[in-house]
């Protein structure tokens, strides 16, 4: 009996947990139906006004379509220079990939906020560069990199890198070899890095808002709604991100055949 009654109370205990850090995000779902301009309890009413209002903003597409750029862009270059990195760290000595590493993973030691002003400074004031998309997609590598330097260096730790010499003395060239030997055993670690890159690329906002210029994305068109007053319409902005968010984590779950 006592033990039933601890299994029950542990399950509550769970479920209560559980139903803690959904709620906000049930409720900001809620509130995107609101008929009502104020996010405020009682709900009045439900209707879709707010989303036929917001989706024929042409600002709103528009810093979509930049999010989905820059995110897709930050992914796949980071994915590929930080893979490329994470094997050869995994060649080198230990006390050298050690100090190598230590300097690569001191962007993710800075706050956002100091990152975002020293872009600022080295793009417009050092090189001149015209503030857009692309100083965005540098900036965003400088601090996703290490992600995935850090994800796929883990996986190599244990790697055999005879297995590739082995394969490269009976003919095969190196391209082939990657393909054939290591990718295969390290895919799912590039994909996981490439989807934390992504996530942190999408979400950020105090680096994008110093090295965008006049541009919009997804976090900076949330950041003006909210200066010009709430309504229900940010909350749509916000559950598009949290789908996009989503969206690309079934994918990687999909594409690494992931069956839990």
């Amino acid at each position: 009996m006592t033990s039933n009654l601890n299994r029950i109370t542990w399950y509550a205990l769970a479920g209560l947990a559980v139903a803690f850090m959904l709620s906000p995000l049930v409720i900001l779902v809620l509130f995107c139906f609101s008929e009502g301009a104020l996010l405020s309890f009682p709900i009045t009413g439900l209707t879709f006004h707010w989303f036929e209002t917001l989706f024929a903003r042409v600002q709103f597409w528009s810093a979509l379509e930049n999010s989905l750029i820059v995110t897709g862009s930050v992914g796949i270059v980071s994915t590929v220079v930080g893979t490329m990195a994470a094997m050869g760290l995994a060649r080198m000595k230990l006390r050298i990939s050690s100090l190598v590493m230590a300097v690569l993973t001191v962007p993710i030691m800075v706050p956002p906020l100091m990152l975002g002003i020293v872009f600022l400074s080295y793009f417009a004031t050092w090189w001149e560069i015209r503030l857009g998309l692309h100083t965005v997609i540098l900036a965003h590598l400088v601090f996703t990199q290490p992600f995935v330097i850090l994800i796929v260096n883990a996986r190599m730790a244990g790697f055999d890198f005879a297995a590739l010499d082995s394969a490269q003395d009976l003919g095969a060239s190196k391209l082939h070899a990657f393909f054939t030997i290591t990718l295969p055993i390290i895919r799912p670690s590039i994909l996981g890095a490439a989807l934390i890159a992504m996530a942190l690329s999408l979400d950020d906002f105090l680096v994008t808002f110093f090295t965008i210029g006049g541009g919009n994305t997804l976090p900076i068109f949330m950041w003006g709604m909210l200066r010009k007053g709430v309504d229900p319409s940010i909350n749509i902005v916000a559950v598009t991100l949290m789908v996009l968010s989503i969206g690309v984590s079934l994918f990687g779950l999909r594409v690494t055949r992931y069956r839990g």
